[in-house]
């Protein structure tokens, strides 16, 4: 724990001036960023007597170990970089509001010649309007089954958008009216662009003149006794009101608006937004978050703002935002979301009428949220630390092991030998943390060996890290399996959420040690993993090991394994980290399997890329005949010089086969040409074709 008046600022160091502030651990990681409208007046409540401090932000201090800080223009600057320091950082004093990428849109790709209509998640791209978010994706495919009656817009996908064309038959829907077929011609681009537009309007919620058209035409129709095409219409219009049913007018004039509720209780916060447009409710969110700082409704309610519009803009951003407890102070938060939209926003608290009684009905979703969270959360935390107590008791462990890492090692009969780390803290998984290894020490099968490599280069890695951020600057770094000290590791990022970073601040690839070490294996596996550590001078790390077979876990230097209870929650959380590690493991192995089977005589072409290997291919039709032209015949492939002609030509002359195939039951010469791919030879396909019980055991 660290002495806030070790690091305190000198007096008038600090500028009286808007800027953003920074708090750093130890190891030079962000804990905390905050902004002020001085500086000098809000980082001096941080240094005052412990006892006056809130518990929170007493332990934020007390982890920091120096604070620094950066001047900007404005308040609203400040916002903005605050808001682009925590998504950066990721601070662990910060409030966090779990990220909501995973809600469905419906969204119309005005950017294409031939505009879709289509479910999106993820982040919004250019050019397409979005509309939602909605709570299931089966809602909006509802919604479209019924506008497409009367907005007969494209929904297929490019690939078959693309076969239609070339077949010249439509889909079934274009068959059924649910679509106008542009793709076989019975639209004009420039009408069914039109088309998509007037579908964008009325999701925007201009409804009336559509259904007042159709009306008119209906009557029309019925007028002059064409009575099928009336009862077309009148159907159209039945579905526009099904439609618009599914979301009731909530307020009137045509309202634009967003509102925001918060309910909260002394750890967590639940946040609620309804998303109002044209008066109707499209779209519902909602996060829930630890208070991990001293934070109040207005302060809440300003994070809220800064998730929900930091990457949006233009009509993204509503006119009306309609909040709780408005932002302290307002006018720099007003003043963001103004420039994010390019128009006025109003930032409020409902007074009266509609939208107060709208804001209630938020404030009561936000409650049962909050509530039904903390229901779950309670079970799962229990659990969670009984499995984990269980784990300290079995293995006598000073303390529960908040971080576990486990190990296992895969190949294929000695072939592709790799390994995985898993990461899980708390009981839960952290992807972001995972780590495969190539193991490149030695060839051939050996799990024990390879263990020793994998756990030597991964906290070889962690002692650098140590020393890096100068905490530690003890022992030399240990070879591994006669390799030299300080010689580069070979462990490759999963490219899972994210990846490694560098320091100052960010995450690292192995910068926090576990408190407990799982190998997938018995005693040899453990001892090995044991000996690493010993070798690299750590001796404040647990490791165990589980074996498969009975379920066994061994621990260095016992000669019996220690047996837990089948229905133990420790060793059940054992298993799953265990099988975690297997599942990633095995999944890497085959990947690489995969890609050594399929690599062929090009891809020993040093500078050529795929589009060119395809373009190579299909001018060629195979290997075989780009192994017999000349030099100026693959020189007439667009892209291909004559320097990287002449490389393809050796390249290919090194890799010609010897000898013909022979079929060996009949004894014919086989000379069929290579498949028209840029992979391996027929005999690679034949082996990546059979099934895994016929090509070896993987571990």
């Amino acid at each position: 724990m660290a002495d806030p008046s070790s690091y305190r600022p000198r007096p008038g160091e600090i500028p009286d001036s808007p800027g953003v502030y920074r708090f750093r651990d130890e190891h030079r990681r962000v804990i905390y960023v905050g902004k002020a409208k001085s500086l000098r007046q809000r980082l001096a409540n941080y240094f005052q007597d412990l006892a006056n401090l809130h518990p929170r932000t007493r332990s934020m201090v007390t982890t920091a170990a120096s604070v620094e800080w950066t001047v900007v223009s404005t308040e609203v600057e400040a916002l903005q970089l605050e808001y682009s320091w925590i998504k950066e950082y990721d601070p662990r004093f910060n409030v966090k509001y779990r990220d909501d990428k995973s809600y469905p849109y419906l969204a119309v790709t005005m950017n294409e010649e031939f505009p879709r209509v289509q479910v999106m998640r993820g982040h919004k791209r250019k050019g397409v309007r979005y509309f939602g978010p909605y709570a299931h994706a089966w809602a909006i495919r509802d919604t479209v089954d019924l506008l497409l009656r009367v907005f007969p817009v494209r929904t297929c996908s490019a690939g078959v958008f693309k076969n239609a064309e070339r077949t010249g038959r439509p889909c079934l829907l274009g068959y059924i009216g649910k679509c106008s077929a542009p793709c076989v011609g019975r639209i004009s681009p420039e009408d069914h662009y039109e088309l998509a537009e007037e579908f964008c309007d009325f999701m925007a919620g201009r409804t009336g003149t559509y259904l007042r058209r159709l009306e008119k035409q209906m009557a029309e129709a019925s007028d002059e006794m064409e009575y099928e095409r009336a009862a077309r219409l009148r159907d159209d219009v039945g579905a526009l009101k099904k439609a618009m049913e599914k979301n009731a007018v909530v307020l009137a004039d045509a309202t634009d608006a967003d509102l925001i509720a918060v309910a909260e209780d002394e750890l967590e916060a639940a946040v609620q937004i309804f998303h109002v447009r044209g008066g109707r409710v499209r779209g519902q969110r909602g996060w829930v978050t630890d208070k991990v700082e001293e934070i109040t409704t207005s302060a809440l309610v300003e994070h809220a703002l800064q998730q929900l519009y930091g990457e949006e803009s233009g009509d993204s951003v509503p006119k009306e935002v309609l909040v709780p407890a408005l932002p302290d102070p307002v006018e720099p938060v007003q003043e963001w979301l103004t420039v994010r939209r390019g128009a006025n926003v109003s930032l409020r608290i409902p007074q009266r009428g509609d939208k107060k009684a709208l804001m209630e009905t938020v404030q009561r979703n936000a409650q049962q949220a909050l509530v039904l969270h903390k229901t779950k959360r309670a079970s799962d935390l229990t659990t969670r630390s009984r499995a984990l107590e269980e784990i300290a008791d079995a293995l006598d462990l000073d303390s529960a092991p908040l971080r576990i890492e486990c190990y296992d090692i895969s190949h294929l009969q000695g072939d592709d030998v790799v390994a995985s780390m898993v990461v899980f803290e708390d009981g839960l998984q952290r992807k972001n943390e995972y780590r495969r290894f190539q193991i490149k020490g030695f060839a051939g099968q050996d799990d024990v060996r390879s263990m020793h490599e994998v756990i030597t280069r991964r906290f070889r890695r962690y002692l650098a890290e140590k020393e890096k951020s100068g905490e530690w600057a003890g022992a030399e770094d240990a070879p591994v399996n006669g390799s030299s000290p300080g010689a580069p590791l070979a462990a490759e990022d999963d490219g899972v959420i994210g990846g490694p970073k560098d320091d100052d601040g960010r995450p690292r690839k192995f910068a926090y040690p576990p408190q407990l070490v799982v190998v997938d294996g018995g005693r040899p596996q453990v001892a090995a993993a044991r000996r690493a550590l010993d070798e690299l001078g750590i001796d404040d790390i647990a490791v165990c090991g589980l074996a498969k077979r009975l379920e066994e876990v061994w621990v260095p230097g016992e000669e019996d394994p220690v047996v837990l209870p089948r229905s133990s929650e420790g060793l059940y959380l054992l298993q799953r980290v265990r099988d975690e590690a297997h599942r990633f493991a095995i999944t890497y192995q085959r990947a690489k399997r995969a890609k050594r089977l399929r690599s062929g005589p090009l891809d020993e072409v040093p500078g050529l890329g795929e589009t060119r290997k395809q373009a190579l291919i299909k001018h060629f039709g195979s290997v075989k005949r780009l192994r017999a032209a000349t030099i100026e015949q693959i020189q007439e492939v667009p892209g291909i010089g004559r320097k990287t002609a002449e490389t393809i030509a050796v390249a290919l002359a090194r890799s010609a086969p010897a000898a013909p195939a022979v079929n060996t039951a009949t004894g014919e010469i086989i000379d069929e040409e290579e498949p028209d791919t840029t992979g391996g030879s027929s005999g690679e396909s034949v082996s990546a074709g059979l099934p895994d019980d016929r090509r070896g055991q993987e571990t």
